[in-house]
């Protein structure tokens, strides 16, 4: 996993994305978020958009409740706030997440043309950002969002997901 945050020069001006110390706060409501998706069985991740100091959108995962695969917290989130801002280019927009992006979800940040995508905790096995690819530093993209981990919270999004997925195999049926 590399340590070095994109530095390619956003599409929006830097003065209107959120700025490291916005982090705590914007990060603290996409747990929020993840917390309420384990409520209902899903992974509990969760996303925010942030445009002008304001959440435009925030969602958790949703693809057991759905029956979706595609229904990631950022996914949805996305979703949100272009239905929001009734645009789909959401450049001046910053996404939080409690866990590194997965491809998917990525990608979908740079389509979108998200500002800045904002983490609280690798994912070794899927995370899309840095730990097993870098698709948002990748040159042929058409848009690299800048991205940055937010470490403060890290301890806390892999203790959610480590007590939900406890939970998950103490709720399974033994095998006979």
């Amino acid at each position: 996993m590399k340590d070095r945050p994109h530095s390619g020069a956003p599409f929006a001006d830097p003065a209107s994305i959120a700025r490291p110390s916005d982090d705590d706060r914007f990060m603290r409501e996409a747990l929020a978020e993840g917390r309420r998706a384990a409520d209902h069985g899903d992974v509990p991740i969760g996303a925010a958009i942030v445009r002008d100091g304001s959440i435009v959108a925030r969602a958790g995962n949703r693809r057991e409740v759905d029956a979706d695969p595609t229904a990631h917290a950022e996914i949805i989130a996305i979703r949100e706030a272009a239905r929001a801002l009734g645009r789909w280019r959401l450049s001046d927009c910053a996404l939080y997440v409690t866990v590194e992006p997965c491809a998917m979800c990525a990608g979908a940040a740079v389509l979108a043309r998200i500002a800045l995508v904002v983490f609280g905790a690798p994912d070794e096995k899927a995370g899309a950002v840095r730990s097993v690819a870098e698709l948002l530093d990748a040159t042929w993209m058409n848009h690299r969002p800048r991205w940055r981990l937010y470490p403060e919270l890290r301890d806390e999004v892999e203790r959610l997901l480590s007590d939900f997925f406890v939970m998950q195999r103490k709720s399974r049926p033994e095998a006979d």
